[in-house]
């Protein structure tokens, strides 16, 4: 059994069965035609219930045909063009190395004697993300598993740097179209239900900064404190970008936590046509950066970042078996010191691969590229009588709703969407997303594709046009 184990004495069976997969994958990756099968899972479950796992093939090439059957032949494919639905992208193939020297390595990141250089990479890695924010000399970050870990350890320390003995206290301020990880941080924190403030964004989905400044001041004169605001740089639903100058002239004004959600937007940071649309994000306390989303990289790979990195001090707690306190003084560097994380992977080689292959131009080339599609096709469904498209994107999102021709009833309407989307979903010929605006059902196209093109979109169009065609037809003749 020892056969199976990596070391050096297994090294060609390694090579032998790292080469084989690779090659199942690539010709798999190949001949997908669609992103897609349209499987559902009532019929993929037999085939996976039906496995013995007390019943090994001892042969890597029967595993792998098995693998075929009940993942790859059915999986979701993020790097075909078709796929328009959530913040998933294709990956670059520098990260994919990556991913197999870290995986077969093993290194884990909460100590220095776990890992040695990768410590030392992840920390420059930090250094340069924090760099490129600018965020100061003082900054500091560590390596996460996703903008919800990120988020969470970030309202973390603002809530300990917070000034006040009383949680039920503590006012969190964050947009009506923020991401839901605030919420659930505050829950997680102790924070009481009504800890979190949602601030009405405009027309184009930022937040409004006169409402963000009427509800702190309510704060301040009620007696509540104001803990935190989270600005996000890039909303799920519509890549809309708070102000970030102003909302860090409130944050100032009412000595309160600003942190940046910029889990999706993080791309600008490598961008070379729109980095100035998050102009105002060095001055955040803390931010969150997805690398998985717009940096290309598999996941996972975030990391959360911070002005002072005194205030990373509120995540250490000094076990004598791993990170004793005397390590401190022996300057030993031990990332567990800064992460709720103890265990952790080196999700840092990735983008370390990534940047000494392509360097950071190759990585914002292609989020510009991303973000220049969405513009194609905001013009292509403003032109669209067939649909109704909500805002001009900010970076690579398109939220828009079919609007039959003979059908007013917006109930009727939403269930033509929500069809459309289900029933192109189950063909297998595209994946889009959904989401609500102002209560009414509406679709979404997320661009992280640079493969993806204009007549892509436009096909996708089509289809879901005739989906929800198909749908208000046969509601029709049930109704007769």
């Amino acid at each position: 059994m020892r056969s199976h184990l990596l070391n050096d004495t297994t090294a060609e069976h390694y090579r032998r069965s790292v080469t084989e997969g690779v090659e199942r994958v690539a010709a798999r990756l190949a001949a997908t035609d669609r992103p897609f099968t349209g499987v559902t899972a009532d019929a993929l479950a037999p085939l996976i219930e039906r496995i013995d796992l007390d019943q090994p093939l001892h042969d890597t090439s029967a595993v792998l045909d098995e693998l075929e059957d009940v993942y790859l032949r059915d999986a979701v494919y993020f790097h075909h063009p078709r796929y328009l639905a959530h913040l998933n992208c294709p990956v670059v193939i520098p990260a994919v190395l990556g991913e197999a020297v870290l995986s077969a390595v093993n290194s884990s990141l909460d100590t220095w004697d776990q890992s040695a250089g990768g410590t030392l990479i992840e920390r420059r890695l930090v250094d340069w993300t924090t760099g490129r924010i600018g965020l100061g000399p003082a900054a500091d970050g560590v390596f996460t598993s996703g903008g919800s870990q990120s988020n969470l350890q970030a309202l973390l320390l603002a809530r300990e740097e917070a000034k006040t003995d009383s949680l039920a206290k503590l006012r969190i301020f964050a947009s009506e179209v923020s991401h839901f990880s605030v919420k659930k941080s505050a829950k997680l924190l102790g924070l009481g239900q009504d800890a979190v403030v949602s601030v009405p964004v405009d027309q184009d989905k930022r937040m409004r900064t006169v409402a963000l400044a009427r509800e702190l001041e309510r704060c301040k004169a009620a007696g509540l404190v104001p803990m935190a605001v989270v600005a996000t740089a890039g909303t799920t639903d519509f890549g809309s970008i708070d102000p970030l100058p102003e909302i860090a002239e409130l944050c100032d004004q009412y000595g309160t936590w600003m942190h940046v959600d910029a889990a999706y937007g993080c791309g600008l940071l490598a961008s070379v046509k729109y980095r100035h649309r998050i102009d105002g994000i060095e001055r955040a306390d803390s931010v969150t950066v997805d690398y998985h989303k717009s940096f290309f990289q598999p996941v996972s790979s975030s990391a959360l970042l911070v002005r002072d990195a005194a205030t990373l001090r509120h995540a250490t707690y000094h076990a004598e078996y791993l990170n004793p306190r005397r390590a401190v003084e022996e300057r030993i560097p031990n990332q567990v010191d800064k992460s709720l994380q103890t265990t952790r992977r080196f999700d840092a080689l990735k983008l370390w691969m990534t940047l000494r292959t392509m360097g950071a131009d190759g990585i914002g080339e292609l989020f510009d590229e991303v973000c220049d599609l969405a513009v194609e096709g905001w013009h292509l469904l403003a032109a669209d009588p067939r649909f109704d498209v909500v805002v001009q994107p900010s970076l690579s999102t398109l939220v828009f709703r079919y609007i039959p021709r003979t059908v007013t009833d917006p109930a009727e309407i939403d269930r033509a969407n929500l069809y459309a989307r289900k029933a192109l979903f189950a063909s297998g010929d595209a994946v889009v997303a959904g989401t609500k605006v102002n209560g009414r059902h509406y679709l979404k196209f997320t661009l992280l594709n640079p493969e993806t093109t204009p007549a892509d979109m436009a096909a996708v169009l089509d289809l879901i046009a005739g989906h929800a065609e198909q749908y208000l037809g046969e509601s029709l003749d049930r109704a007769s």
